[in-house]
């Protein structure tokens, strides 16, 4: 029973995700910070039990960056849906996600893993502070210093995660596991089209 734990909590982010939706769209913001405080908890959870017990299996390594991913986004989307939040948070958050499905393309077939790094974890956490922060202002209707607050932690997030996408890209590329001679073949293709 022990064993699937884990994997439970995370089917339960999933589900969470449309009750978290449902409550931003019928203005309950409170009951969205609820629901998503309890995402970000059994997140927690879920990863603690399965490195606790050596509880870590297949299901887990692909559904809960998926479940993280997919609330993250969902959340903003809605946000942004509402006016809560600016556009271009969710395109860069977006597009950086495109270019890291890209980047895991190349490791594909390879015995290669590349492990979270603490840049990559603290973004997680500053766009879920944030998104907190938003639900909270949006309730309460604060003013002064909080209404900028949770803008503020966005965009130290946005910068964070642009960082953390650089650093990806150059580890990908440094360390060979993308081929510089296709790169370069690539580009000698496209000369020699243009040329034509």
């Amino acid at each position: 029973m022990l064993k699937n734990i884990p994997n439970i909590l995370t089917i339960f982010r999933f589900i969470l995700i449309p009750v978290i939706l449902f409550c931003i769209f019928t203005g309950n913001y409170l009951y969205a910070f609820a629901f998503f405080s309890l995402s970000g908890l059994t997140d927690i959870l879920d990863g603690s039990i399965a490195r606790k017990y050596n509880l870590v299996s297949t299901f887990g390594k692909l559904m809960d960056p998926l479940a993280d991913k997919l609330t993250q986004i969902s959340v903003l989307s809605t946000l942004v849906f509402k006016n809560i939040i600016p556009f271009w948070i969710l395109v860069i958050v977006i597009l950086k996600e495109l270019i890291m499905i890209i980047g895991a393309s190349f490791l594909y077939g390879k015995d290669v893993v590349v492990y979270s790094k603490w840049y990559g974890k603290l973004a997680t956490v500053l766009f879920y502070l944030a998104i907190v922060l938003s639900l909270i202002n949006t309730q309460y209707n604060f003013s002064g210093l909080w209404t900028h607050l949770d803008m503020a932690i966005y965009c130290i997030a946005i910068f964070v995660t642009i960082f953390a996408l650089v650093m990806y890209v150059k580890y990908l590329y440094k360390d060979g596991f993308i081929d510089k001679s296709d790169l370069k073949k690539e580009k000698q293709e496209v000369v020699i089209k243009k040329r034509k």
